[in-house]
């Protein structure tokens, strides 16, 4: 799996460790040295040490990457658009764009996750935000808050 906006790792994290191997690719610096600092704080634990080497930190632009590089499946998660309800987000996700800002390029994240996927691209949304623009996604997983829009490229194994 490549995670090509690896942000804190959470969900590569918890892919690794249901067992895949991930790519995490993160191009902005600071967040990067937050993610590398927490990998091998992982490494370093017994308890996560073994899920934690089935993780490759990337510091660089994912469009860059993914020009060179195949996965059986593409994992995008930009920036979620700001919300025009009354909560705010929570804390760390306000701190989060305040350091990253917005994520401009998402649509061309999915046009080159397509290329570079041989099985899937999963988009992370927002539940009830409009999919990214370019095709549409062959299936959706909705969740509480969040929804998994599936582009299938072909059949796994």
């Amino acid at each position: 799996v490549i995670d090509t906006t690896a942000g804190l790792g959470r969900d590569g994290f918890l892919l690794a460790g249901s067992g895949c191997r991930v790519t995490l690719i993160e191009r902005h610096p600071v967040v990067a040295a937050v993610l590398r600092d927490g990998l091998t704080r992982a490494t370093a634990a017994p308890s996560t040490a073994e899920t934690s080497q089935r993780t490759e930190l990337i510091e660089d632009d994912a469009l860059t990457v993914l020009a060179s590089r195949t996965a059986d499946v593409v994992l995008v998660d930009p920036m979620y658009p700001p919300r025009c309800k009354s909560a705010a987000v929570r804390k760390e996700m306000q701190l989060a764009r305040a350091v990253v800002g917005d994520d401009e390029d998402a649509a061309a994240l999915l046009a080159t996750g397509l290329a570079a996927a041989r099985h899937r691209v999963v988009v992370k949304r927002p539940r009830r935000a409009e999919p990214l623009p370019g095709p549409a996604p062959s299936t959706s997983v909705e969740g509480r808050s969040s929804r998994f829009d599936v582009y299938s490229r072909r059949a796994l194994p």
